[in-house]
């Protein structure tokens, strides 16, 4: 009984590791997708509007990580 304890404790930490790596990942995603975003339309300000509906998107494909980390 004891080692089936320890396996659920394991399994249990082990998916907090995974969810919090993903989200870390998400995050840095959206923190360069909206860099970098934000560094071309400094170059170009009439290229804002296809700049930011493709950065919408690169933000929502990056927190698309979060929830597989979080619920799978």
């Amino acid at each position: 009984m004891e080692l089936l304890n320890q396996i659920a404790a394991f399994t249990a930490e082990a998916g907090e590791l995974q969810g919090a790596i993903g989200c870390a990942a998400a995050a840095i995603g959206v923190g360069l997708v909206g860099a970098k975003a934000v560094e071309s339309v400094g170059r170009n300000p009439g290229a804002s509007g296809k700049v930011l509906v493709q950065s919408i998107i690169g933000m929502a494909l990056a927190e698309a990580i979060a929830f597989y980390a979080l619920f799978l």
